[in-house]
């Protein structure tokens, strides 16, 4: 895959999340909701937002850091991709989801995000993207190669994690002001749609396709 198709991936992969309840755009309209404040609404969706990039960032920032990423590349791509295709098998056959989530109190949106982003696997859908946009060049055998090509993938990581989670807050959000000012939460739970299914299933299809990229680059 091309780096504009990469990027698109990470964006397109960003709105899926925005769009999925999971991800907790219905907490901001019940939030906003309960407070009787529009305000309560972005802010609610940047607590959101910031947990979910601090989960993307975690799950992304160790292969940054990874100098065996220069000799290793591909055979770590074909290790991710497996890891990521797992996930999505364990979703399929376990559909419960975590109860832990339901003890965090509403008000801490920002851990809540984060713990429900990581429990469902959202960024490992990130991986093989991100290791397909990776700098793997090796400029040299020393110190300070290794030292730029980390940096050089930190930046990148980061980079991901920002736009991926741009597009999950401008999705999600484009549907939490459409239930908050016209649909309301009595309408959203009669018409309360079950994304985990197709979860189990994008997350086997993203680590398919960075298989096919991982074995397309030897």
């Amino acid at each position: 895959m091309n780096t504009a198709a990469l990027w698109w991936a990470v964006v397109t992969i960003g709105v899926y999340h925005g769009l999925n309840p999971a991800m907790g755009w219905p907490l901001a309209v019940s939030s906003a909701l309960m407070e009787r404040r529009g305000y309560a609404l972005p802010q609610a969706l940047i607590a959101l937002g910031t947990g979910h990039f601090v989960s993307m960032t975690v799950i992304l920032l160790p292969f940054s850091l990874m100098t065996a990423l220069v000799q290793w590349e591909r055979e770590i791509r074909l290790a991710a991709a497996g890891v990521v295709i797992a996930m999505g098998m364990f979703l399929l056959t376990y559909r419960r989801h975590p109860r832990f989530l339901s003890r965090v109190p509403p008000s801490r949106l920002v851990l809540w995000s984060f713990l429900a982003a990581f429990a469902h696997g959202a960024g490992l859908m990130l991986v093989p993207m991100y290791l397909g946009l990776c700098r793997t060049e090796t400029l040299d055998t020393g110190h300070q190669a290794a030292v730029s090509l980390m940096a050089g993938n930190i930046g990148t990581a980061l980079l991901v994690a920002a736009a991926h989670t741009a597009a999950m807050i401008v999705a999600g959000g484009a549907l939490a002001v459409t239930f908050y000012v016209w649909l309301g939460l009595r309408f959203l739970s009669r018409t309360w749609f079950n994304l985990d299914l197709l979860w189990a299933l994008s997350l086997i299809l993203v680590g398919s396709v960075g298989l096919s990229g991982a074995l397309g680059s030897a």
